[in-house]
């Protein structure tokens, strides 16, 4: 079986200006979100990815009907969901597909939902969606794989997360939108993306309060109506855009950059010496690689340093003189691309949850293998810097993650292509 990858003859001066898409971990629970209520949406900012080509099967599986206007914009409408069970055959491609038990739950009060697939970076349980849902009254029977929900009625609680899991505080948001009294969700996720969930819940007819804080407060209500919506930037690909602007002595230009969405990265590049600046949304470097200093950084839920830019910027630190160190506390297998770096030419050591990088005055090329989504952005990047001809395998991974990165980067002077190899 022939699979794709990427060849990367790397060791060139690369530049222009980068266009950051819609963000895809906004995209994916809106277009579910549109499970809840009945009406035509228009979502406008859709990255062009696999992951969403993967959720638009999924999603026409339970009933929607969907039709792609152009490159980035999607028309939904929901006429009534025709079933009621999301298989394993479409979940087991992707994590976020588990989100759609809180839309159903919001639209029919029952749904079967195989139990989920993608990235191995960790174990990533469901059962703080599970106990969000069983404390909304629903009741859980887990039987072949297949989680089982079904309420008499949607009721609103208190709920405590053990964690600020994202998909938990997604999912039991759109749930709770439809419930009877008031939900409050306590240790809830902040992140952008859930903010984003919130207004396009709320331009439906929900009422949330809170979005962006621990905790949030959400009214039931007992109808919603459908409406358009614009998807933010996407602030992970903005930063690995950001550390190729850097890698390239500031050359490249990042345009679609929100600020505030990346506070805790942008105050760790400060740290490490570096000056930039940003007009509007188009952000541009102002220092050389060679002017940075070592780091050290530990990954936290947000507002901290999202683990989501975590590989991307260890490929960074391995070109900065002295020892830098990255501390993983979200995820426990987020540093398999540190062997593949190591590969060609990088310094890291990984004690347990700890990367000591040493940097290098360069890279050799190699052929390495993508572990997942941000893992294979990273070694993208390694290649970009390294002379000689690199092969990136996997990178199914990296195109659930970045819309037409090749082409994009060829723009910038990149010899990349897709090529096809033996599996």
């Amino acid at each position: 079986m022939m699979v794709e990858a990427f060849q990367i003859i790397g060791g060139k001066d690369l530049a222009g200006e980068l266009v950051v898409e819609g963000s895809k971990n906004s995209t994916l629970p809106i277009m579910i979100a549109t499970l809840v209520a009945k009406g035509k949406y228009v979502l406008k900012n859709v990255p062009n990815l696999r992951d969403i080509r993967t959720l638009v099967k999924l999603l026409e599986s339970l009933g929607l009907q969907i039709t792609k206007l152009d490159d980035h914009s999607y028309e939904i409408i929901n006429t009534g969901l025709t079933n009621l069970e999301a298989s394993y055959d479409l979940v087991k491609k992707m994590r976020a597909s588990f989100l759609v038990m809180g839309g159903m739950l919001a639209y029919s009060k029952k749904a079967t939902v195989s139990l989920p697939g993608g990235c191995a970076i960790g174990s990533r349980p469901v059962d703080l969606h599970l106990k969000g849902f069983e404390q909304l009254g629903v009741k859980i029977h887990i039987d072949h794989g297949y989680v089982y929900a079904e309420a008499e009625e949607l009721i609103g609680n208190e709920i405590i997360l053990d964690f600020p899991s994202v998909g938990a505080t997604e999912n039991i948001i759109m749930a709770a939108v439809k419930a009877k009294g008031k939900t409050i969700l306590e240790n809830a996720a902040k992140e952008p993306e859930i903010v984003d969930l919130c207004n396009f819940l709320n331009k439906m007819g929900a009422k949330i309060t809170g979005a962006g804080r621990s905790r949030l407060e959400i009214e039931g209500v007992e109808e919603l109506h459908a409406c358009e919506h614009s998807i933010i930037p996407d602030r992970i690909v903005a930063g690995t855009y950001i550390i190729a602007a850097i890698l390239f002595q500031g050359k490249i230009t990042v345009r679609g950059v929100v600020r505030e969405d990346l506070a805790s990265f942008l105050s760790k590049l400060e740290e490490m010496g570096l000056k930039y600046q940003i007009e509007d949304d188009v952000f541009t470097v102002l220092s050389k690689l060679e002017d940075l200093k070592p780091g050290k950084i530990t990954t936290m839920p947000h507002p901290g340093f999202p683990t989501d830019l975590q590989s991307p910027i260890m490929t960074l630190m391995c070109f900065i003189k002295g020892t830098s160190e990255i501390k993983e506390t979200i995820f426990e297998n987020r540093f398999m691309h540190v062997p593949e770096l190591n590969r060609m030419g990088a310094k890291i050591d990984i004690d347990g949850s700890k990367a000591t990088i040493t940097g290098v005055d360069h890279f050799s090329s190699a052929e390495v293998m993508a572990s997942d989504l941000r893992a294979g952005a990273s070694l993208v990047l390694a290649a970009l810097k390294s002379p000689g001809t690199s092969i990136v395998n996997r990178i199914y991974h990296v195109d659930r993650g970045y819309e037409s990165l090749e082409v994009k980067l060829q723009a910038l002077g990149a010899n990349i292509e897709r090529i096809k190899v033996d599996a």
